[in-house]
């Protein structure tokens, strides 16, 4: 049996988003999203949206900026990884700019380092060719440069 579904005034809908936005960043389009699967109209939804961003609930460069520190700190991804996910989620050039900026050159050439040297010697292939190739597909898969992967593959095997 198939429940019809809950509808929502405008009020109610934009307490609803007000929580879901308080409780964690997001950007427009998962605002968006979340207001269509409840079922909002889309004239309602540009209320709604517009009320998001008057009182502050909603922010995409304060979204960019945590969104690209929090992957950059936890997770350890790259520019690259960051800026193709922040396009996914329809953010413009100038917040994926900014957002980039929060993350100093110095510590991000120290992280990429660490991470490399530490997958390095998680594996345990004998051959150094599968090694660097593992290696490689790691650190591209999770965003980094392609020049900076190269030179740390090919620094880490003459060391070994």
């Amino acid at each position: 049996m198939e429940y019809p579904k809950k509808s929502y005034t405008v009020l109610e809908a934009t307490k609803k988003m007000e929580h879901f936005c308080a409780y964690q960043e997001r950007c427009h389009k998962e605002v968006r999203a979340k207001l269509k699967t409840l079922g909002i109209i889309p004239m309602a939804v540009d209320q709604i949206m517009g009320h998001l961003i008057q009182e502050n609930y909603l922010n995409e460069e304060r979204f960019a900026k945590s969104y690209a520190r929090g992957k950059f700190n936890i997770k350890k991804w790259g520019r690259k990884r960051i800026v193709q996910e922040l396009k996914q989620r329809d953010i413009s050039v100038y917040n994926i700019k900014v957002a980039l900026s929060e993350i100093p050159e110095e510590v991000y050439r120290e992280a990429f380092e660490t991470l490399a040297q530490k997958r390095w010697h998680q594996l345990k292939d004998g051959k150094l060719e599968i090694k660097k190739r593992k290696l490689s597909h790691y650190l591209l898969y999770r965003g980094w440069e392609s020049h900076l992967v190269y030179d740390m593959v090919h620094q880490l095997s003459a060391t070994d």
